[in-house]
């Protein structure tokens, strides 16, 4: 009996054993880790327990669930950008508010940066969980008041130049040696920022073009105020400690002569790298990838310019360094300044540096496609040679992949690749340009907004030249107001777009955006191609009735506003449209009320004009206001107006005095002439 019971328990234990593995193993299976379990675990004897190996834990980002959240929506077309969400009261509705809002939370934000950095003892106590260290205030003044090496040492991580300077000065006076590497360090602190302190709201002195290229602002800004070019000073104070130094060190070369590439003394930096290379010292790669940026800078003839290139790669391979991606994209932007073989010489180096295993960033892309369409802009640019096979061996290279920043010149890819489509009319390029930018983060690379602002139109404005009238409604729609802002120039488009297939029916709703834009108000071309475009066909009366309420809204933007609103001034041309749109839909009162305002504000009637108001009068039988025609048209002096009074006499049934002004006007009429 005992031995029937133990079989029993047994057996019943093997099974549940063997149950218990089976749901070890589903379970596993489930989480994706059966080749874990398997590569881990070793073959085991018949009968003996498997071992359990638990895999390893997947270290997540800190922001992947934010990442995986927001993956799950697309963006909303009717919504305004994301940093105005918080602040119903700040989203804008047009491009100024646009402008104005971003600027003025940018100010608020260096606003508060300054209060928190000036009065730091007001906010030491650090609410964040966890620790936020850019929310906490800056140590912006020196702790160490005494004249030493650790004082220096602290003036140079605040990046206070001048009193860096001084303290050097005042070691050296009182005889206390600087040790080297404090003294390199003043030194990259002097040349980084040209001699200077940096300012808390830098406005640099050159501005970089859409192509990356840096261009010399002129000597006074839009307000008229004198602006001060950063250069490299003769004498100044890197060169003057440089002198002063009685040991150097390759990093004391090298920091000086990245400085006067950067603030333009570009024959100062060959010299002094001549002087390395007979002292025998080695020359890091930064230092070969400034001198490579400022060698197009020391030649004149193109050949010259990439023969010095070239002598650098040779130098810099003598020296056993390796080139990096900052190396090539120099080589592939300063081949831009080397004339035509300068193209050539751009498709080599990008060969080159796919055949070291460096993979090229968006900059590199970018100086290729400089090189090549470099000459298509301009007043004289011509577009009839230019081919945009380059561009689209570019896009083979560069669609379906998301790219990281590891260039400064990295955001100016998209915006010129989307230049150049708009320029060579390539519409299939632009809708692939505009699929590489939704791809990951490729986002990030159009830049400040006006590079933003400067992409979206272009591309809005490619499209309503190419496409028909409803795909432009739609991209009108997907990116209007979430993503851009478009200017008067780009609602002419969509109004030539409208134009162009027939379809002037949608002028009201595009007018309502005109407004909601603030537009009406500011663009008098634009408000007058709309009433131009609804006064120049003949349409069904739902269509004339409805160009006569939008005719009658763009009345309110014309004349005298509120205080402080700015208005459009009358022209002949808009009051004499909105006058034919009125009559067009049969508001024969409202037309007729237009007509005063030409006198008022000193404008002439076209002389079709009159016609038109005319055979209004007369298909009403009204003979008064016909008579009344002919005496606005004597009292302009127009040339019509014995026409007009012979019109009347021969088709309006007329009393004695209508007949006797008549006559008088027409004899009036013929003195003139």
């Amino acid at each position: 009996m005992a031995a029937l019971c133990g079989g029993v328990v047994g057996s019943s234990f093997c099974r549940n054993h063997q149950l218990f593995r089976l749901l070890h193993k589903s379970f596993i299976g489930r989480l994706g880790c059966n080749h874990v379990a398997a590569q881990h675990t070793a073959p085991s004897e018949t009968g003996s327990a498997q071992e359990i190996i638990i895999p390893r834990k997947k270290k997540w980002n800190e922001e992947a669930v934010l990442q995986a959240l927001a993956s799950t929506v697309n963006r909303d077309p009717t919504a305004s950008h994301y940093r105005f969400q918080d602040d119903a009261f700040l989203t804008p509705k047009t491009s100024s508010e646009f402008k104005l809002f971003s600027q003025s939370q940018e100010a608020g934000k260096n606003a508060a940066e300054y209060v928190v950095n000036t009065y730091p003892k007001y906010f030491t106590k650090d609410y964040a969980e966890p620790h936020v260290p850019c929310l906490m205030p800056d140590t912006l003044k020196p702790q160490v008041s005494d004249v030493s090496e650790g004082a220096l040492k602290e003036l140079i991580q605040l990046r206070k130049v001048r009193q860096a300077v001084s303290m050097y000065d005042q070691l050296l006076q009182a005889g206390t040696a600087v040790s080297l590497e404090m003294t390199n360090d003043l030194l990259d602190l002097i040349c980084f920022y040209g001699d200077q302190d940096p300012q808390q709201e830098e406005t640099p002195d050159q501005e970089k073009s859409e192509d990356g290229e840096e261009q010399e602002l002129p000597p006074k800004s839009r307000r008229g105020r004198s602006r001060k070019l950063e250069v490299w000073r003769k004498d100044n104070n890197a060169e003057r400690i440089f002198n002063l130094m009685a040991e150097r060190s390759e990093r004391s070369y090298s920091a000086l002569i990245r400085g006067m590439v950067k603030y333009g003394a570009q024959l100062k930096a060959f010299d002094l790298y001549a002087d390395m290379l007979n002292n025998r010292m080695s020359v890091d790669v930064n230092t070969f990838n400034a001198l490579i940026i400022a060698a197009p800078e020391v030649r004149q003839k193109y050949n010259e310019k990439w023969e010095l290139i070239v002598e650098i790669l040779k130098q810099m391979k003598e020296q056993g360094m390796r080139p990096s991606l900052l190396t090539f994209n120099a080589v592939l932007k300063s081949s831009r300044r080397c004339g035509p073989a300068g193209r050539m010489q751009a498709l080599q180096t990008l060969s080159e540096m796919k055949a070291v295993g460096i993979e090229p960033s968006l900059a590199s892309y970018n100086h290729i496609l400089a090189a090549f369409y470099r000459t298509v802009f301009g007043p004289s640019a011509s577009f009839s040679n230019v081919s945009s096979d380059i561009l689209h061996k570019v896009m083979d290279e560069v669609s379906g992949k998301s790219f990281i920043a590891r260039d400064p010149d990295d955001v100016h890819f998209f915006n010129y690749g989307m230049k150049i489509c708009c320029s060579l009319k390539d519409l299939g390029l632009a809708y692939r340009l505009h699929q590489l930018l939704g791809v990951g983060d490729n986002w990030r690379f159009l830049g400040s907004p006006s590079q933003e602002a400067h992409y979206y139109g272009r591309f809005f404005h490619l499209i309503c030249m190419m496409e028909t009238v409803d795909t432009v409604l739609l991209w009108y729609r997907d990116l209007v107001p979430s993503l851009f802002y478009p200017n008067s120039g780009a609602m002419r488009d969509v109004l030539q777009a409208l134009d162009t297939d027939n379809r002037l029916d949608l002028i009201p709703e595009i007018w309502k955006d005109i407004k909601r834009l603030g537009l009406s108000n500011k663009a008098g071309d634009l408000v007058e191609e709309v009433l131009s475009l609804m006064a120049r066909d003949k349409h069904s009366p739902e269509v004339h009735e409805s160009f006569a309420e939008c005719a009658l809204e763009v009345k309110a933007t014309y004349g005298s506003g509120e205080q402080g609103q700015v208005t459009l001034d009358w022209t002949a041309s808009a009051l004499g449209n909105i006058a034919s749109i009125l009559l067009a839909a049969g508001r024969t009162k409202q037309a007729w009320d237009m007509l005063p305002l030409f006198k008022a504000n000193n404008r002439v009637p076209a002389e079709k004009l009159l016609d038109d108001f005319l055979s209004s009068a007369m298909l009403r039988g009204d003979p008064q206001r016909a008579v009344t025609l002919v005496q606005l048209s004597a009292s302009f002096s127009l040339p019509a107006t014995a026409r007009l009074a012979q019109r009347v006499q021969q088709e309006c049934e007329l009393n004695e005095e209508h007949k006797t002004l008549l006559v008088e006007l027409e004899a009036l009429s013929h003195d003139k002439d």
